[in-house]
Parts: structure tokens; sequence; C-alpha cells
């Protein structure tokens, strides 16, 4: 089923043009992907007990069509490439208009940060079943699992 969230643009989303400001789309996108997993059992304080987070590695943002201050729009969170580990994960944030026109589209690259070891780790099983139930992107692809030294424990 699809994930979805709706902002008003905001003052403080506009530029000097009355046009929404780049971060702030990707403020909506944190927002949309945050919204799913506190209902899915991942509010940030479980983060924090857990003793890790998710970390963005890369973003990219392809704008389509202006969103002004007053506009409405939709934010949708899927995901468009998953490590059989789950510890690395590709998700896209598509922006809609009213009616259904496409205004901006964000991917996100990243992982789940162990907070005291500083790298990526392998998240819990039941933050592995929440992300499976985030609907698969048009052109989904398996990412690599973490590396790990022969030492350490799979």
């Amino acid at each position: 089923m699809r994930y979805t969230k709706i902002f008003i643009v905001r003052w403080s989303d506009s530029d000097a043009n009355g046009h929404m400001r780049n971060t702030a789309y990707s403020e909506y996108a944190m927002d949309t992907r945050m919204g799913y997993l506190a209902e899915h059992g991942f509010p940030y304080p479980r983060f924090e007990e857990m003793g890790f987070a998710p970390v963005l590695l890369r973003e990219e943002i392809d704008y389509l069509r202006e969103l002004r201050l007053g506009d409405t729009v939709e934010v949708d969170f899927t995901q468009l490439g998953l490590a059989p580990d789950a510890s690395r994960f590709k998700f896209v944030h598509d922006f809609w208009r009213p009616g259904g026109k496409k205004v901006a589209r964000i991917v996100v690259s990243g992982g789940w940060m162990g907070i005291e070891t500083r790298k990526l780790i392998r998240p819990p099983e039941a933050l592995i079943e929440a992300i499976a139930g985030v609907p698969k992107a048009e052109g989904w692809d398996e990412l690599p699992p973490i590396k790990r030294r022969p030492a350490e424990p799979a």
C-alpha cells in the first residue's frame, strides 16, 4: 500500500521568489520517511535506545515543476533498492500536486549506522520487517551488503 504525507508550503519553506526552497524538499522527504518508520514501531527515541540511526550517504533532487507558498503537495515513500541484509537502502520520494502532477523526485541512498561504532550495521529484524512493507519502485535493484572483515561475526 502506498505511503504518503500531505504538506502545505509554508512561508518558512519558501525563498525570496515565493518558491519552495530546495532544503524544504529534503525536509518533507525526511518527515515522510521518519513518519513511516514511527508508525511502524521506530520513532526516533527507539533508535536512540537501540544505539543506531539512519544515515544518508547521497541525495539527488529532480525539480520538475514549481511549488509555491500555500501550495499543497503530497509526498510518497517507496524503495528503489535494498541490500539482502538490509544494511543499505535506496529510497524514493515523489512529490505530487493534487490531481496527480509530479513536481519533484528525491532519491536518497544510505544505511543504518551504529552510534558508537560509526559504521554501517545490519538493522534489527523488526526494522527489516517494517522496511519490507515499503512499496518497491519501478527499477528496484538489490544493493550490496556491508563488507565484513574476516574476524567480524555476521
